[in-house]
């Protein structure tokens, strides 16, 4: 008796049990999440990836697909890593508990303990990171038929040939695969593996389906240079940049761009792409040569940011990520061979000059009591030692800085016979300053005629700016930059949205 007791519980458990599994609901194999099954996902699923999303998320309509393949994927191999998604507008608990400030964002849970997700929004680099995370950094390879699956498996497989698993290079080469989450990685001492693919014992072949296929890495014996070899040679000589390939652009460890602006109707692109290949060879592994199609009306925005017209396609500009992303105009816009070349090279000599943009000043710029700045006239209004002035730096598509407008031009009403206050603006999409760098909109600061530029931070009120500027800057003042946490309202867009 005391037998059928024990059977009748555990049947009941495990009715209990898929009962529960049963009751989250799932759409093309992701599991639908919500505040009530969500404690339950992440305690019976020792991995488990989550997107926290928006409906109306442009960057969340475009991983959708790719999410849902990785996890038909994932379930094909019979993994046991699950993939879930949150509608973090209908589970705003959820969102705020998980520290959730834009869509989409990824989080990672291995046994309860959350990370965030860093890799790319393909299906394969979903996977391939996945894989990093929750088995070995490379899969020991044991035969030719494995080998070829690996590497028929991915766009980019890496492959390091070691009989001597305690020697420099291979701790250097596990070590890198570690880090690295986009690219698949394999190890073998296999010596049926090294005459297929003559290969060295010692030696790092990395795999691609583009270019030039396989490529074998000859540099020195050191971490951090095979690391950057292998984030270089896992993106085509010439990238296009999408959605899709955002991440892998931005978050490689080139951070020197070429960006050709091309368009694909014009049925001239491609003539355009042969013409600078012998450059983009010539600077690989230093500058990222990246393809923009003009025609896309998601790539407006990015125009925008160089202050580049249509008219001007097809052209070229250089920006380096770690100067503030400071960008540089040639002086010849022709995409020739030589001139791409000589241009590239003068950027990595340090001989060019920030291009920064400026409108025209408008002819009624301080006859409104919101005056009207532009990058020409900044300093010779904003420095003036008799004003003080308050300075709105704004984006035309920043749904923020329309909600301000009747705030702010109620406020520029109320200093309007004010001599030594001024109330301005500025396009910060179309206009450029060397010495201040704008990083979210709108930002507003107040230029005191001491010529301190302070950064307002407190309440988008009337009542909160005439504050700001009675207290001389003091009342609302913005913490310094090291304490600065990311503002859940700010609408500037991510490097990969630009």
């Amino acid at each position: 008796m005391f037998g059928r007791v024990l059977s009748s519980l555990a049947v009941l458990a495990l009715v209990a049990f898929v009962s529960a599994d049963e009751a989250i609901k799932t759409e093309e194999g992701v599991l639908v999440l919500t505040k009530d099954n969500f404690a339950d996902a992440i305690s019976q699923n020792e991995f488990i990836l989550v997107e926290f999303y928006a409906p109306w998320c442009g960057h969340c309509k475009s991983l959708a697909p790719e999410y849902a393949k990785a996890a038909t994927q994932l379930a094909g191999e019979g993994s046991a890593v699950k993939l879930g998604k949150v509608d973090a507008t209908q589970e705003q608990e959820l969102a705020e508990q998980h520290g959730v400030r834009g869509y989409p964002t990824l989080k990672f849970f291995r046994n309860g303990s959350p990370m965030e997700y860093n890799g790319g929004r393909q299906a394969d680099d979903i996977v391939a990171w996945l894989s990093k995370k929750t088995g070995p950094p490379a899969k020991e390879l044991t035969s030719v038929k494995e080998a070829k699956e690996l590497i028929d498996s991915a766009p980019v497989v890496v492959v390091g040939f070691f009989k001597d698993r305690e020697s420099d290079n291979a701790k250097n080469f596990l070590a890198v695969a570690a880090e690295l989450n986009d690219q698949i990685f394999g190890i073998t001492s296999s010596e049926d593996i090294y005459k297929e693919y003559e290969a060295q014992c010692g030696s790092v072949t990395l795999f691609k389906k583009f270019d030039e296929g396989k490529i074998v890495y000859d540099g020195e014996n050191d971490r951090a240079e095979l690391k950057k070899w292998v984030s270089a040679e896992s993106l085509p000589l010439i990238v296009e940049f999408s959605h899709e390939t955002a991440s892998k652009i931005f978050g490689g460890e080139i951070k020197n761009h070429l960006l050709l602006f091309l368009s694909k109707e014009s049925g001239e692109m491609e003539k355009h792409i042969e013409n600078v290949k012998p450059a983009a060879k010539n600077f690989k592994g230093r500058v990222l040569f990246v393809t923009i199609d003009t025609d896309e009306d998601d790539h407006q925005r990015i125009m925008e940011f160089f202050g580049m017209k249509k008219e001007e396609v097809p052209a070229m500009r250089l920006i380096g990520l770690e100067e503030d992303m400071s960008k540089y105009k040639p002086e010849n816009p022709a995409l020739l061979a030589d001139n791409v070349k000589n241009f590239v090279q003068d950027y990595l000599d340090g001989k060019l000059k920030q291009h920064l943009i400026s409108q025209e000043v408008p002819e009624d710029w301080n006859k409104t009591p919101v005056w009207t700045l532009v990058a020409s006239k900044f300093d010779e209004v904003v420095f003036d030692e008799t004003k003080s002035v308050l300075v709105e730096f704004y984006a035309p598509w920043c749904g923020h800085c329309k909600q301000l407008v009747p705030i702010y031009e109620s406020l520029a009403e109320n200093y309007a016979l004010n001599k030594e206050i001024v109330i301005a603006k500025m396009d910060s999409t179309a206009n450029e300053l060397e010495h201040t760098k704008i990083t979210s909109f709108p930002t507003i600061k107040l230029y005191t005629k001491e010529n301190k530029a302070i950064e307002y931070n407190g309440e988008r009120t009337l009542e909160g700016f005439i504050k700001f500027i009675e207290s001389g800057g003091e009342y609302g003042q913005a913490a310094s930059e090291e304490n600065e946490e990311e503002d859940e309202d700010d609408d500037t867009p991510r490097k990969d949205e630009l």
